[in-house]
């Protein structure tokens, strides 16, 4: 099993310890949105240089998003890849923000 759903798992086992009531169950998979991981950040970050996609602008870091997490982007994950561009002095079209 992979890291991200072993917490998620084991964050259920200790939330509801006789397991999670049926009325529960699917508000509680809706509020479990993708996220990217650190390295997911990076790895984006570092494609879109090698594409030549930078100056970065949203709809190029958004897709990028969608690619890897199969979801739409929400505004948080988009700032964190452009956080990552600009750590590393690569610039952003500052444009949509």
């Amino acid at each position: 099993m992979n890291p991200a759903l072993e917490r998620i798992v084991g964050w259920l086992r200790h939330s509801y310890p006789a397991g999670v009531p049926e009325r529960d169950f699917q508000p509680l998979l809706a509020l479990m949105r993708r996220r990217l991981s650190e390295d997911e950040v990076h790895e984006l970050g570092d494609r879109l240089v090698a594409d030549g996609l930078v100056p970065a602008d949203r709809v190029d870091v958004g897709v990028g998003i969608t690619k890897v997490t199969q979801d739409l982007p929400a505004p948080d994950e988009i700032d964190r890849v452009v956080h990552h561009l600009e750590a590393y002095g690569f610039p952003v079209n500052d444009d949509w923000r």
